[in-house]
Formats: C-alpha cells, structure tokens, sequence
C-alpha cells in the first residue's frame, strides 16, 4: 500500500529572528497552499493513504476542507502541544502505519524533530522556516511528485533518497540529542529564546552540513571549506579567540558576517569531539537545547546515520526517463 505523511509546523518561520534580520515570514495561509498543492499530486498519481498531523493551527484540515477523495486521509491521533514533540511523536507514528515517504513544511528543527521520530522514512523537506541549510526550495506540486513515485517505488530509494550525515550529542555518556546540521558551543547559560544569531557568543561549531548555499551557521563552514553530501566526514570550526583569518558568511539573512576563524578541520565519521569544562549550551540546528554545567561531559560525533532525504532533482530526473508520466492515448 502506497503511504505518505505530511508534517507541517505552524510555528516555523516565525521566530525572534524576524526581529533581528531580514528573514522572511511565510503565513499560515501560504503554508495551507502548499499542502494542497502537495496532496493534489499525491492524490493524482494514485497515492493510498495520506496521514496527517494534527496542529494547532489547523494547517491540514483547512487544506483538505474542500477536497473530494476524504477517504485518501487520516489524521494520526495524538495531542497537539505545539512543540517538536508533536512532530517527532507525528513521525515515529506514520513510520509504525507504513508512511514510505513524509513531506515535511519547516526549517532545520522541524526536520531534525522529525529524524528524531524516524530515521528509516524518506523526507521532502520543504522550507517553510528560518534557518533553511537542511529542507529546499521547492514548489509543493513538485514536491508531492517527488514524493509519490518514492512511496510507490518507482524509482532506485538509494540513489534518489540517500541516507544524510547526523551529529549525535551524548552527555556524560547517554546520548541526549541528534542534529542534522550543525552543533554550536554558545557562553550563553541558558536556553532563553532558544533561537541563536549571535556568533560572538558561539566559541566552536560542529557540521554535519557545510554548504556555501545556505543561510545560519552552517554557512560560516559553507563559506570557508564547504562539505559535499557524500564526503564521509563532518567538520569542525574554532571561532574567534585569536583568529588566523576571518571568513564572511550569510549568519543571518541580509548580513554577510565577518567571523574570525581560529581554525579548523575534518571530523571523521563516530570520532567523538569532546565539549568540558565549562557552563554553556549547545544549540542544534540553530536553536539553544542542551545547558551544559561546567562539570558535565558532552561528546558530538557525526555519522551517516541520518534518515534517507529525498534529491528533487535525482527523483523527477529519475521518474521522467522511466516513462512513468507517459499514457498512452
């Protein structure tokens, strides 16, 4: 049976980095869009089944308020908070229904929410949120294209939808958080706002994504020695305190940043890198998660363990020379 969940955050892309930056914003009403735009595909190329996750703003019931095929959704059933736990409970619960690929409308923690659910299911991770170094830019028909001919297996899931790089957090030895795209040590105590912008607070980073096409911390990495997606290893950077050189980076949108770079280098796949001595928190994926007292141990090490992320490009380029699209008349 052909299954597809979608997940879409109605907080994402709303954050206190509107106030900061030039992030842009994207409306409820302008997310709702999209899941049309995604389900009418789905549906069009004969999809089963499409579970939805419930949220408190109602972004999925308002997209198929008036669609005809109610009997393609089902709507898993778990409380709303308003919170990653609801996508990561949303995730775990559509891997255990058979979901063979899930959409998911966010930025890098609703993604990295999400793999915290699965990491078996296939993404369409679609930007919706702030920090964008882990979902695309990608129009919601085509996304839900994608999307479909993954569930349906008509194309190679190894080639079009392989497995992404993981940064793993244990602290004092039990593993407490993953991330899909960065790690940043901040001198700031607390979680607070959670949301991180402010390099001069950040002492190192640790990448499981480095692309000079993205924006937020990762770009920093991006722009002094990006990594490609399929290089076996991570990478780690020391800022400031007596920096060699500087590197300008795209930390926030509308700002090229002027970051001193006291060095860096390769982290190989399950070396552990060692966080100590000192209180402060790490911030995965662009948000303060994890407050770390100056007793306790953290260790970050990065692997390919991430859930499969569906390649746009690899796909629809896959599916259209397999003829799928094509009807005799």
């Amino acid at each position: 049976m052909s299954v597809v969940g979608i997940i879409a955050n109605p907080s994402a892309g709303k954050d206190i980095r509107r106030l900061v930056s030039e992030s842009r914003f994207i409306s409820n009403q302008e997310k709702i869009n999209i899941i049309r735009r995604v389900i009418s595909s789905l549906v069009q190329l004969e999809i089963e089944s499409v579970l939805l996750m419930p949220d408190y703003g109602n972004l999925a019931k308002e997209a198929i308020k008036e669609m005809n095929d109610v009997d393609v959704f089902e709507f898993i059933n778990i409380p709303v908070f308003n919170s990653e736990q609801d996508t990561t409970k949303a995730a775990k619960i559509m891997e255990e229904k058979g979901a063979r690929a899930i959409v998911t409308l966010g930025g890098d923690g609703t993604n990295r929410a999400a793999a915290l659910g699965t990491s078996k299911v296939p993404l369409m991770p679609i930007s919706t949120g702030t920090n964008n170094a882990f979902p695309v830019t990608i129009e919601g028909t085509l996304a839900g294209v994608c999307a479909a001919v993954v569930a349906k297996g008509q194309v190679d899931i190894e080639v079009c939808a392989p497995l992404c790089r993981k940064l793993s957090v244990s602290v004092d030895g039990t593993l407490s958080d993953v991330a899909l795209v960065d790690v940043a040590v901040s001198d700031k105590r607390f979680v607070g706002s959670r949301a991180i912008w402010d390099t001069s607070s950040v002492s190192d980073l640790y990448l499981a994504k480095a692309s000079p096409q993205t924006i937020g911390l990762s770009s920093i990495g991006g722009f002094l020695n990006p990594l490609l997606d399929d290089d076996d290893f991570g990478l780690h950077v020391e800022i400031e305190g007596n920096p060699t050189q500087h590197v300008l980076a795209p930390v926030i949108p509308g700002k090229l940043e002027r970051v001193g770079i006291r060095g860096f280098e390769k982290m190989p796949f399950l070396q552990p890198f060692t966080v100590s001595g000192k209180q402060c928190t790490l911030a995965l994926d662009g948000e303060r998660t994890i407050p770390l007292k100056q007793d306790q141990v953290a260790t970050i090490c990065v692997s390919r363990d991430g859930p499969p992320v569906i390649d746009s490009d690899k796909t629809l380029l896959a599916a259209a020379e397999s003829g799928i699209f094509i009807r005799d008349l």
